[in-house]
């Protein structure tokens, strides 16, 4: 077993089968949601320094980053925004439908499945799962609360791409392996834990305390006068 996948490392050969940079990889969502913002205001092409300005890169990343994906630009004219939208959603997955189960329908669970931004990039909550007997039953939305005894069979039911984790920290690895023995390859974990996986199962985790502490570290350097290093797009470990 190894430990949680969250491959960030920048290193070639990872990303994709044509060997985009995990690095890249990482960034391409951004670029996709400051095209989707370019689109919604009617801007119809981009040079590389807006659209590095509107993604917060500097415009020589961003070159390099989408020359992984090939040459979508034209020298003079730019980028041709929801040409370069549409290639970026399908280099990432999101021109198809991605069935998503949430574990843990406490707080963050109800919020992430209230969340409506989900569908329109491409994944569809199509199960929630709890352990307390008080919210099974409960609806939210279209979906009703299902029990964690059900967990199986709504993958299967559903072939379930991706699992959500947001329960409290002692039950994630239990709920990681079930996810994993049925066939689930896709983990976003938000429970304060490290879960350990087999290989060629990727695990990403949003830790929202740790957040918050690198913030409280740099208010704590500007308040002594230390100033603040330029700020740094830190990636959930």
């Amino acid at each position: 077993m190894s430990d949680a996948h969250d491959r960030d490392s920048g290193e070639p050969g990872q990303g994709s089968a044509r060997g985009i940079p995990e690095a890249t990889v990482a960034r391409l969502p951004i670029y996709l949601r400051a095209l989707t913002t370019l689109s919604d205001h009617g801007i119809a092409t981009t040079s590389s320094e807006d659209l590095a300005i509107a993604a917060g890169v500097n415009s020589a990343k961003l070159r390099k980053d989408l020359s992984h994906l090939g040459s979508y630009g034209t020298r003079g004219v730019g980028y041709d925004v929801a040409y370069l939208r549409y290639q970026i959603a399908r280099e990432i997955g999101l021109t198809q439908d991605w069935p998503v189960v949430i574990v843990g329908i406490g707080n963050l669970g109800q919020a992430l499945a209230n969340y409506s931004g989900f569908s329109s990039r491409g994944f569809r909550i199509v199960a929630l799962v709890d352990a307390d007997p008080a919210l099974v039953g409960d609806r939210l939305g279209a979906l009703k609360i299902q029990p964690l005894a059900a967990l199986e069979s709504l993958i299967t039911e559903h072939r379930v791409s991706i699992g959500v984790i947001t329960t409290p920290a002692q039950a994630a690895q239990s709920v990681a392996d079930r996810l994993v023995a049925r066939g689930v390859t896709s983990i976003l974990n938000f429970a304060p834990t490290v879960i350990a996986v087999p290989d060629g199962v990727d695990v990403r985790k949003v830790d929202l305390s740790i957040e918050l502490q690198i913030l409280a570290f740099h208010e704590q350097r500007k308040a002594s006068g230390h100033g603040s290093p330029e700020p740094v797009a830190v990636e959930s470990a």
